[in-house]
């Protein structure tokens, strides 16, 4: 794959509505600048997806650059037996639980007790008084509760009820059986304060956003360690 930086074109209305399928068969062609529109349309779900498992904005963030980096090289090993999306979360979560590892903070995302996870308590937050609008508040409540989940369930309500994944999507995605993501997200909704999940219906969205000048960092440092690797010239 060869391009310039400076060659990288801005996303265009025919390339934003093409699928992630057919920019990759033009990225594989030639026509490496479109790699932006992958970053782009999917940097949401895979900082929600290393969020839920790391704990730590900074931290997903260079997961994001790992697994961006990792797919462009090995494009073409996507044979789209997988939707391009799950393939590329796929990348982006076992780069997350590769880094966990690596810190040995903890041995993976199944072994933690369930009877302790079961017992786990969330406090209630308060909105603090700058807080003018509701769904902001509720938003900082569900994120500070999600946060404290136990990993096993996190991953999975982050995927399934945050990102919106299918339970297809999510056992593939983190090496789970369909049944044992149901369940999972069974208990991590009973964990959830029924207050707290009840009330967070229009704010579950929002909620963990990657905005626009933090996707325009990130595509800005994919594109420069492609450069770096010589992936690109």
């Amino acid at each position: 794959m060869t391009m310039t930086i400076a060659s990288m074109a801005p996303i265009t209305i025919a390339s934003s509505e093409m699928s992630d399928e057919e920019v990759v068969e033009r990225v594989l062609a030639g026509e490496t600048a479109l790699f932006e529109v992958l970053m782009r349309r999917h940097n949401q779900r895979l900082y929600r997806a290393a969020r839920s498992i790391l704990g730590e904005d900074g931290e997903a963030e260079d997961v994001m650059q790992d697994a961006y980096v990792r797919s462009y090289i090995h494009l073409d090993q996507f044979d789209g037996r997988a939707k391009f999306s799950t393939w590329l979360t796929r990348i982006a979560v076992n780069e997350a639980l590769a880094r966990l590892r690596k810190r040995q903070r903890l041995v993976g995302i199944d072994s933690a007790s369930g009877s302790a996870e079961d017992s786990m308590a969330l406090e209630s937050r308060t909105a603090s008084p700058e807080q003018e609008m509701l769904t902001h508040t509720l938003k900082v409540v569900l994120e500070a509760a999600v946060d404290r989940l136990p990993d096993t369930y996190r991953s999975v309500f982050m995927l399934r009820e945050v990102e919106g994944m299918s339970t297809a999507e999510t056992s593939e995605c983190l090496d789970l059986s369909e049944e044992s993501v149901k369940v999972r997200l069974h208990r991590a909704r009973a964990l959830l304060r029924k207050e707290i999940y009840t009330q967070t219906g229009a704010a579950t969205a929002s909620a963990f956003q990657f905005g626009q000048s933090r996707c325009d960092r990130m595509v800005s440092a994919v594109f420069e360690r492609i450069h770096s690797l010589g992936s690109i010239t």
